[in-house]
């Protein structure tokens, strides 16, 4: 388990994107990296999370199981779409609803800017991201201790896109983790999906020996398009991946 300190995000210091523009957004936990092809409405970004995070924290004074279970947790008929979202996704992978919170977060977002008619759309949660893009673009996988793979690179075509790219780690960042795994990527059209699927593949690692039983478990799971699974100097990928 990782402590819960916030851990600064350096790796947003290696964005290249000089087609874009780059905005920092930060309320309470949700901390954003926005890049967009037009200058950002800051003023609707801000309302638009200031909103969420109310459908969730409002969500959560009913129902705390929301908060803190690690098993997925049916929800209210009524409850916001952003918290039956959050349910659903959860759901698919056997892990509790928070697992995919920065995932719905840059999801919503993004479709947000998206009907505002922004063409290019990145919005990078935490190591979750989405992105819609007119444009090849690259994402670097930081896996920490992985000198080895420490300048690899997941080549994002425009044909893919809008798409969810989600890194959970068992040795990098504060979230709640399992496992041992550096990095495991999960890419699939949903962000949500990527988030808890990335979440749940990384709590099966534990030595090199579970990496291959985890990118089985990611392979079962409808609607995952590609994983990446690195662990010291071991990796292990599958799907729609096409590595730099």
């Amino acid at each position: 388990m990782k402590t819960a300190r916030y851990q600064g995000r350096f790796y947003r210091d290696w964005t290249q994107a000089k087609d874009l523009h780059v905005s920092h957004i930060a309320a309470k936990e949700t901390d954003l990296e926005i890049l967009t092809n037009k200058r950002l409405d800051r003023e609707l970004v801000e309302e638009r999370i200031r909103a969420y995070r109310w459908d969730i924290e409002n969500y959560i004074t009913k129902d705390y199981r929301f908060l803190t279970s690690l098993k997925p947790l049916s929800v209210e008929l009524n409850a916001p779409l952003i918290i039956r979202e959050m349910s659903l996704q959860s759901q698919k992978v056997n892990v509790g609803p928070m697992a995919c919170v920065a995932g719905a977060v840059a999801e919503f977002l993004g479709r947000d800017l998206l009907k505002k008619g922004y063409k290019d759309v990145i919005i990078e949660n935490g190591g979750d991201i989405f992105i819609k893009s007119s444009s090849v673009r690259r994402i670097g996988i930081y896996a920490g201790r992985s000198r080895l793979w420490s300048n690899i690179k997941l080549i994002i075509r425009p044909k893919e896109t809008p798409l969810g790219v989600c890194t959970s780690s068992g040795t990098i960042g504060h979230s709640l983790s399992f496992g041992c795994a550096d990095s495991v990527v999960i890419v699939s059209k949903n962000t949500l999906l990527a988030d808890a699927a990335a979440t749940a593949c990384a709590n099966r690692i534990n030595s090199k020996y579970d990496m291959q039983k985890a990118l089985d478990f990611a392979r079962s799971i409808k609607g995952v398009l590609g994983v990446v699974i690195i662990l010291k100097n071991d990796l292990l990928s599958w799907g729609k991946i096409e590595l730099d």
